[in-house]
């Protein structure tokens, strides 16, 4: 009786289990499905396949669900993983650290936790609240946003997993030196009056009970709706816009001032992304279009790094809580650092 009895207790924990496996080989199937899917629906189109509308169809029809599909998975693992890694939890873990070692250790949280940009700032209040020194804060805040989640498995997906860790190894030195060099230079009194009072005062905590496995799940299918919802637009503007340069933009064209032989076109690369908006999930399939049209690896990535990480709608938060000149350096610091990352690619690659 008792084994029955513990037979019945144990199958509604394996579940949640079952759901999962059974969700990620339907995942998979279809996956594996999408480019000849892609290829025979443009084949049912009155259109020649060699056509330059053809690519173009065949590209969006492709990379649209890919991204999305990929974006989908990468969310809602990571919103299990955000059960795991509360804001609290990630801020205790910074507090008390020092320049050098603390770069490195916010660095690598800023991967692995779950956190956007715009998510980040108000984490960034809380670090400066709980004593975490200005410069391992930088760290994570450049770290968040540019090497997050969705980025690295979005070219892993697209362009394989030597380019998505060579990324993660750049972006990971870029915010450790960033936040390092900010710090170095002691520009507290670039922050507003009144986050500077926050630092006086102790941090609020919260505990609760361990959800279950179940609750974690849900919590990664809530994350997709509020991720995804919100960026799936950007998707299919990006793949839009890749789609029409595959298809239509000449391959000697774009080579020819995004080449790694052009001196100019890193420079280039990220004055253009500054001023724009978008995110990975919108930007990496334009990535892979300029890509296939001849731009170097370097030139592509400083343009990509510098839309992530310094992103207009980022610095119009953060201007509520630094001053101009604490923002014009952060912005100074890790222009530096992607045109230095751009022609070092571009020259060992």
């Amino acid at each position: 009786m008792s084994t029955l009895g513990e037979t019945l207790m144990q199958a509604p924990r394996r579940r949640p289990v079952l759901t999962l496996l059974g969700g990620a080989v339907a995942w998979l199937a279809l996956y594996l499905m999408l480019e000849p899917l892609s290829f025979a629906l443009v084949g049912l189109l009155p259109l020649d396949p060699t056509s330059h509308l053809a690519g173009a169809l065949q590209f969006f029809l492709y990379d649209t669900p890919k991204v999305l599909m990929l974006l989908v998975g990468v969310v809602f693992l990571m919103g299990v993983v955000h059960t795991f890694v509360s804001p609290e939890r990630t801020r205790a873990l910074l507090a008390g650290r020092r320049l050098g070692a603390g770069n490195a250790a916010a660095a690598a949280l800023g991967v692995v936790t779950p956190f956007c940009s715009c998510s980040a700032v108000p984490l960034f209040i809380g670090f400066l609240q709980a004593g975490v020194p200005l410069g391992v804060t930088f760290s994570f805040l450049i770290a968040a946003p540019l090497v997050n989640e969705v980025a690295l498995v979005l070219l892993a997906g697209l362009f394989g997993w030597r380019v998505a860790l060579l990324y993660l190894a750049v972006g990971l030195t870029l915010a450790i030196i960033g936040g390092f060099v900010i710090g170095a230079l002691r520009l507290e009194g670039g922050l507003e009056d009144w986050v500077r009072d926050l630092q006086n005062q102790a941090p609020a905590t919260t505990a609760g009970a361990t959800p279950t496995w179940a609750e974690r799940l849900e919590g990664g299918t809530r994350h997709v709706g509020e991720i995804v919802g919100k960026v799936w637009i950007y998707v299919v503007i990006g793949v839009a816009v890749g789609a029409g340069i595959h298809g239509y933009v000449p391959q000697d064209f774009m080579a020819s001032f995004m080449g790694a032989d052009t001196w100019w076109s890193v420079p280039a690369a990220v004055l253009l992304g500054v001023p724009m908006y978008t995110n990975a999930a919108g930007i990496i399939p334009i990535l892979e279009a300029l890509m296939a049209k001849g731009a170097s690896l370097g030139t592509a990535l400083a343009f990509m790094m510098s839309v992530i990480a310094l992103s207009a709608p980022e610095m119009i938060i953060l201007r509520r809580v630094l001053k101009p000149r604490l923002i014009a350096t952060f912005v100074g610091v890790v222009a530096f650092g992607i045109l230095l990352v751009g022609f070092v690619f571009n020259r060992v690659l």
